[in-house]
């Protein structure tokens, strides 16, 4: 499956914004697929992931009140809504999938080029 991860961009303190997933080659409901976010100089780090029968899984409980993650089948997109964010949220956002949210978290099959979000003080 081929991954394109969109809609980063600049965004004010408490602003939100919507990243997309787009999968092409495969159904992306056949697979976990999970969002992840590297900011400069700091590790990747996995956030949250969404099943392949679409239960959100939280690898990060700091975004737990904040980011939440949906699956548009008809679209083949998976959808990362970002509330009240934060200047440390500044970062490259990435998807990946895996067969499960375990392993798209230790490895990933497939991963988008990330989109980068800055969140402005």
């Amino acid at each position: 499956v081929q991954l394109q991860a969109s809609g980063g961009g600049l965004v004010q303190a408490g602003g939100s914004l919507r990243l997309s997933c787009a999968a092409s080659g495969e159904a992306l409901h056949y697979y976990a697929t999970g969002w992840f976010r590297q900011a400069p100089g700091k590790e990747r780090e996995g956030l949250l992931c969404i099943t392949s029968t679409g239960n959100s899984i939280y690898y990060q409980g700091s975004v737990k009140s904040r980011f939440t993650i949906s699956r548009d089948s008809a679209k083949n997109t998976v959808y990362l809504q970002m509330n009240s964010l934060k200047p440390e949220d500044t970062a490259v956002y990435y998807c990946a999938t895996g067969s499960t949210c375990m392993e798209t978290l230790r490895s990933g099959d497939s991963w988008g080029q990330g989109t980068l979000v800055t969140v402005s003080s």
